[in-house]
């Protein structure tokens, strides 16, 4: 059974950084895609950034050029480096692997505010 554990969340000003960490246990942790997911109160959950089993990036205009996602195939782990955060970055951030229909943790509160 894939179980995906957030950490990193919590409260910042805007224009400051956070790195959140998603520890993976439970199957091979190099054949899944991972991905960093988001949902404000009433919004959808968004995707915010994937990674591929090969290392392939992609990340929602929102958040291109400010976020970054990698991933530790050793550690069974996949990061997400968030930087120049905005008020608009509140969300729960959630950890998926194997897209929408695979793996959800638990998720992990982020807070932007002054």
């Amino acid at each position: 059974q894939v179980r995906l554990v957030e950490s990193g969340g919590g409260l910042v000003q805007p224009g400051g950084s956070l790195r959140l960490s998603c520890r993976f246990s439970g199957a091979i942790f190099s054949i899944y895609a991972m991905g960093w997911y988001r949902q404000a109160p009433g919004k959808e959950r968004d995707l915010v950034a994937a990674i591929s089993r090969d290392g392939s990036i992609s990340y929602s205009d929102a958040v291109k050029g400010r976020f970054t996602i990698s991933r530790d195939n050793a550690k069974n782990t996949v990061d997400l480096q968030m930087n120049s955060l905005k008020v608009e970055d509140t969300a729960v951030y959630y950890c998926n692997a194997g897209g929408p229909r695979g793996f959800w943790g638990q998720g992990t509160q982020v807070t932007v505010s002054s």
